[in-house]
Order: C-alpha cells, then structure tokens, then sequence
C-alpha cells in the first residue's frame, strides 16, 4: 500500500487479437484443432463506488488500501510505441492514462485506432504540454500556450481535454505553473511513484528491473512512448502484473474530482 503524497517523484527519467479464420480441412477427413486460447484479460477497473477524492496538491500514488496500479505513458515521440501501446491495450485489457505531448504526430497517426479506447474509458488521456519544455523557465503566457494548444489538439482530435489531470514536463512545476494550469482546467498536477526510466533509449532487461521494483499496489508509474524496447516485453509486463494481483487503472478509475464552481 502506498501512501498518496508520502511519495516523491522517483527516477526520471499480448496475445494477438484474431477474427476468425476458416480451418483447413484435409478432403476425407476431420478439422483441423483450433488454436489453444489465449491468456485471460487483465481485471476490469473497481466499481465506480470504490473511488476516492483526488487528494490535494500533486499526486504521486493512489491513496488508500487497494490492488491498483496506474500505468502512466508519456510523449508520443515515437509514433510505432503509440500504435504498440494501443494494440496492447486492445489486446490484453490493458487500462492506461496517456499524458499527450501534443507536437508528436504519433497521436493523429493512431487517431482511428486510439478514440474508441479514449471513448469506452479504457484509455484516459491528460496534458503533457505542447512541446515539451520546462514549465518553470517559461514566461506565463508561455505557460498558458503550453496548456492551451494542446488542450485545443485534444478535443479537436479525440472529442476530450485531459482535464483536470496535467504532467509537468520534467515533474518540474510550481505555485506558478499550478494556478495557470487551473485556469485552463488542470487542477491536479500528476506525478508519479516509480518509473520505467525508458525516457530515453534503455535495454529492455533494465525496462523489466524498473517494472519489477515499481509495480506495485497503488502505485502511479511513468513509461514513455518514446523507444521501442518496451515494445519487446509487453508480455513480461502482463506476467508481473498477473504474478502481484494488481489491476490496471486509468485515473478516472480511481478518483473523482470536484466539479467546477
């Protein structure tokens, strides 16, 4: 169990689905078997009964006693990771909460394939800021571009904003940053727990290290979209997940924010 708050930001840093196929059948004879059938799909989200108030201030953790795990996926600089993701999602069940940084293209490439997911709930998106940068070096018009253009790509794109849930590059943020992102809906600045550390190029062995030591209950964990080792252990993920009992959740699974005055 996991303390929300009581974590700081740590380091930075599938079964194919089918339709079905005809069977082959030898002339005078019996089908062929079917294929044996795939793993089960990961456990479905808590009841909407089970959620809890989004505690104040940045969110590192998912509060309370629980099984969940919030796999979180930054950027988008690679668009084949997007597309990889999605097709985990769709094959396994897997629930995530994308922070889109808008300037990728990776994002409009999947569009078709990444809205129904964003519409059934399975993948929540948030804002992760235009470009990029370090929030606190920019003026506060800057600030609000960030904020703004990619909250504008995100409903134009996948009919949603990503409020109230925002990243800070970097985890970097402040008072600043804060009220600006609020003025544009951004209420809760999310961080996180633990981290794949596959911001950049890494192995897919140290991938794997990072998972084991961080996925754990009621952790709120940051990958990235960025390179294509995670792409090679999908299956190994599934299997840690499996192995601890935990439940992938997007943040909307777990926590209800207060309406708008």
């Amino acid at each position: 169990m996991l303390a929300a708050g009581a974590a700081t930001a740590a380091a930075a840093g599938c079964s194919p689905a089918h339709g079905e196929v005809a069977l082959p059948v030898e002339q005078g004879g019996a089908a062929a078997p079917p294929p044996p059938p795939g793993p089960p799909p990961l456990p479905g989200p808590p009841p909407p009964s089970a959620r809890v108030p989004v505690p104040a201030g940045a969110v590192t953790a998912i509060p309370g006693p629980g099984s969940n795990i919030a796999l979180t996926v930054d950027d988008g600089a690679s668009a084949d990771v997007v597309g990889a993701y999605i097709q985990f999602a769709k094959d396994t069940g897997a629930r995530f909460t994308f922070f889109v940084t808008g300037v990728f293209d990776g994002w409009t490439t999947h569009r078709a394939a990444l809205r129904p997911l964003v519409d059934s709930g399975q993948i929540q998106l948030g804002n992760h800021t235009w470009d990029h940068p370090d929030l606190t070096a920019l003026t506060a018009t800057g600030v609000a571009e960030q904020f703004h253009r990619t909250k504008t790509f995100l409903h134009d794109t996948f009919g949603v904003d990503g409020t109230p849930y925002y990243r800070p590059p970097f985890g970097y943020h402040n008072s600043t940053v804060d009220r600006i992102a609020a003025d544009h809906g951004y209420t809760v600045p999310t961080l996180w727990y633990g981290s794949l550390s596959d911001s950049g190029l890494i192995t897919e062995e140290y991938l794997l290290e990072c998972a084991h030591k961080y996925f754990t209950a009621q952790s709120i964990v940051i990958g990235h979209a960025n390179h294509l080792p995670v792409t090679n252990v999908y299956g190994e993920l599934v299997d840690i997940i499996r192995e601890r009992n935990l439940s992938m959740v997007t943040l909307d699974d777990v926590f209800t924010v207060p309406s708008a005055a």
